[in-house]
């Protein structure tokens, strides 16, 4: 069970700016924890959050931010870009497209098998990213980053084969790749730091 502590004080110090780089990781450490509850935390544990959050600028600042730090907040960080790139997709009908074509011939793709609706639609992927997240909720990051991995590849695949559907359709190629990638090396590092 993950820990639901959010330090007062190091929230009111990194505010002010006058939090110092260990105060700074001690914190990243306590957001990175609490993340995966944003919808359902207690309000002071919200609004602490909210108030980090704002400091930095924002959502997308929050997990830069996170990023920044070795270990389980830069980890998080990475797996929220992988939830948003899932969340981004699966509300674009060509990848849907592409998705319900590619499960007629693998209806459950390796590695999402318990993750995946029996059904696609534009909340199959959503569903993944739920997953990812309720397993980092769980305090299971090791399987919250496998899932987040083959929902990568899969999502390579996909955008592979709405290039060819619809070539309007951008190239999402190097931003699955990058996400890969990021994520690859966040898992490394922090498989090194726990060895």
């Amino acid at each position: 069970m993950a820990d639901f502590r959010l330090d007062r004080e190091l929230v009111e110090a990194f505010e002010e700016g006058r939090l110092d780089q260990e105060g700074e990781a001690v914190l990243a450490d306590q957001v990175a924890r609490i993340l995966p509850f944003h919808s359902v935390l207690p309000n002071p544990l919200a609004a602490s959050l909210a108030r980090v959050s704002q400091h930095l600028g924002g959502q997308q600042a929050l997990l830069s931010w996170l990023d920044r730090h070795p270990g389980a907040p830069r980890l998080t960080a990475r797996l929220y870009r992988v939830i948003a790139l899932l969340d981004q997709l699966s509300a674009q009908p060509v990848i849907v497209d592409a998705l319900r074509e590619f499960r007629e011939k693998t209806p459950y793709p390796r590695g999402l098998a318990e993750y995946m609706p029996p059904d696609t639609s534009h909340e199959t992927l959503s569903s993944v990213s739920y997953a990812i997240e309720s397993l980092l909720a769980d305090d299971r990051p090791e399987e919250a980053r496998r899932v987040a991995d083959a929902a990568v590849e899969l999502l390579h695949t996909l955008a592979a084969r709405a290039a060819e559907i619809d070539a309007q359709g951008g190239d999402l190629a190097a931003e699955i790749d990058s996400a890969r990638r990021e994520l690859r090396e966040a898992w490394d590092a922090r498989s090194r730091s726990h060895h």
